[in-house]
């Protein structure tokens, strides 16, 4: 169990894309191993994550969501390779779900490299503060501040949030997901979130 952590889930899924579940169980199997972990995925078929990042994301949709009250609405870009893709019925849903999530979840930034530096430096002294402030011993210091952290993202980062719809579905997973069916490498462009009387 103590061979798989965190962060070689985390560095299993920035190299393949694949689902959060499926690198802890490939990881499990391989106990720990991250080279190993990742040739079995290509092996199963999943497309290693920097084979598609390097293909131009051009095709795609806009989606928009507008709630029953007319009050909050969002407009997203989800992009993909093909124009094929783009006219799938699975590829229109997946961005209409997106911006309901949006609309529901109202994160501030795509993914964590979007976040403004000041903001989560800001935030990072805050917790910093918090930590010191309430006694806890030197050397857990750091690892308290990332963890809440980690769980601001979580709060805050699109694709660090669960779903509103399955809360044990990350929206990463549920790109990852999409992005293993297609073969194609698709990515949440850009959003806006709109709510009347909010700047």
């Amino acid at each position: 169990m103590s061979a798989v952590s965190a962060t070689k889930i985390r560095e299993l899924r920035r190299r393949t894309d694949a689902p959060m579940l499926q690198c802890k169980t490939i990881l499990y199997a391989t106990q720990g191993d991250v080279e190993q972990a990742v040739e079995q995925l290509r092996k199963q078929g999943i497309t290693k994550a920097e084979t598609r990042i390097g293909r131009r994301t051009t095709e795609g949709v806009m989606a928009s969501y507008v709630h029953h009250t007319g009050k909050l609405g969002v407009l997203i870009e989800v992009n993909c390779e093909t124009d094929f893709v783009a006219r799938t019925d699975e590829f229109v849903i997946l961005a209409r779900q997106l911006a309901e999530h949006v609309a529901a979840a109202a994160p501030i930034a795509v993914n964590r490299e979007a976040m403004p530096f000041d903001v989560v430096e800001l935030r990072r002294r805050t917790f910093e503060r918090q930590v010191r402030a309430s006694g806890k011993p030197e050397h857990l210091v750091d690892r308290i501040i990332d963890g809440k952290m980690e769980a601001y993202f979580g709060d805050v980062v699109l694709m660090d949030q669960t779903w509103v719809r399955e809360p044990k579905v990350k929206i990463s997973d549920l790109v990852g997901n999409a992005s293993a069916k297609t073969g194609e490498h698709i990515q949440v462009r850009r959003f806006s979130r709109f709510h009347m009387g909010l700047a």
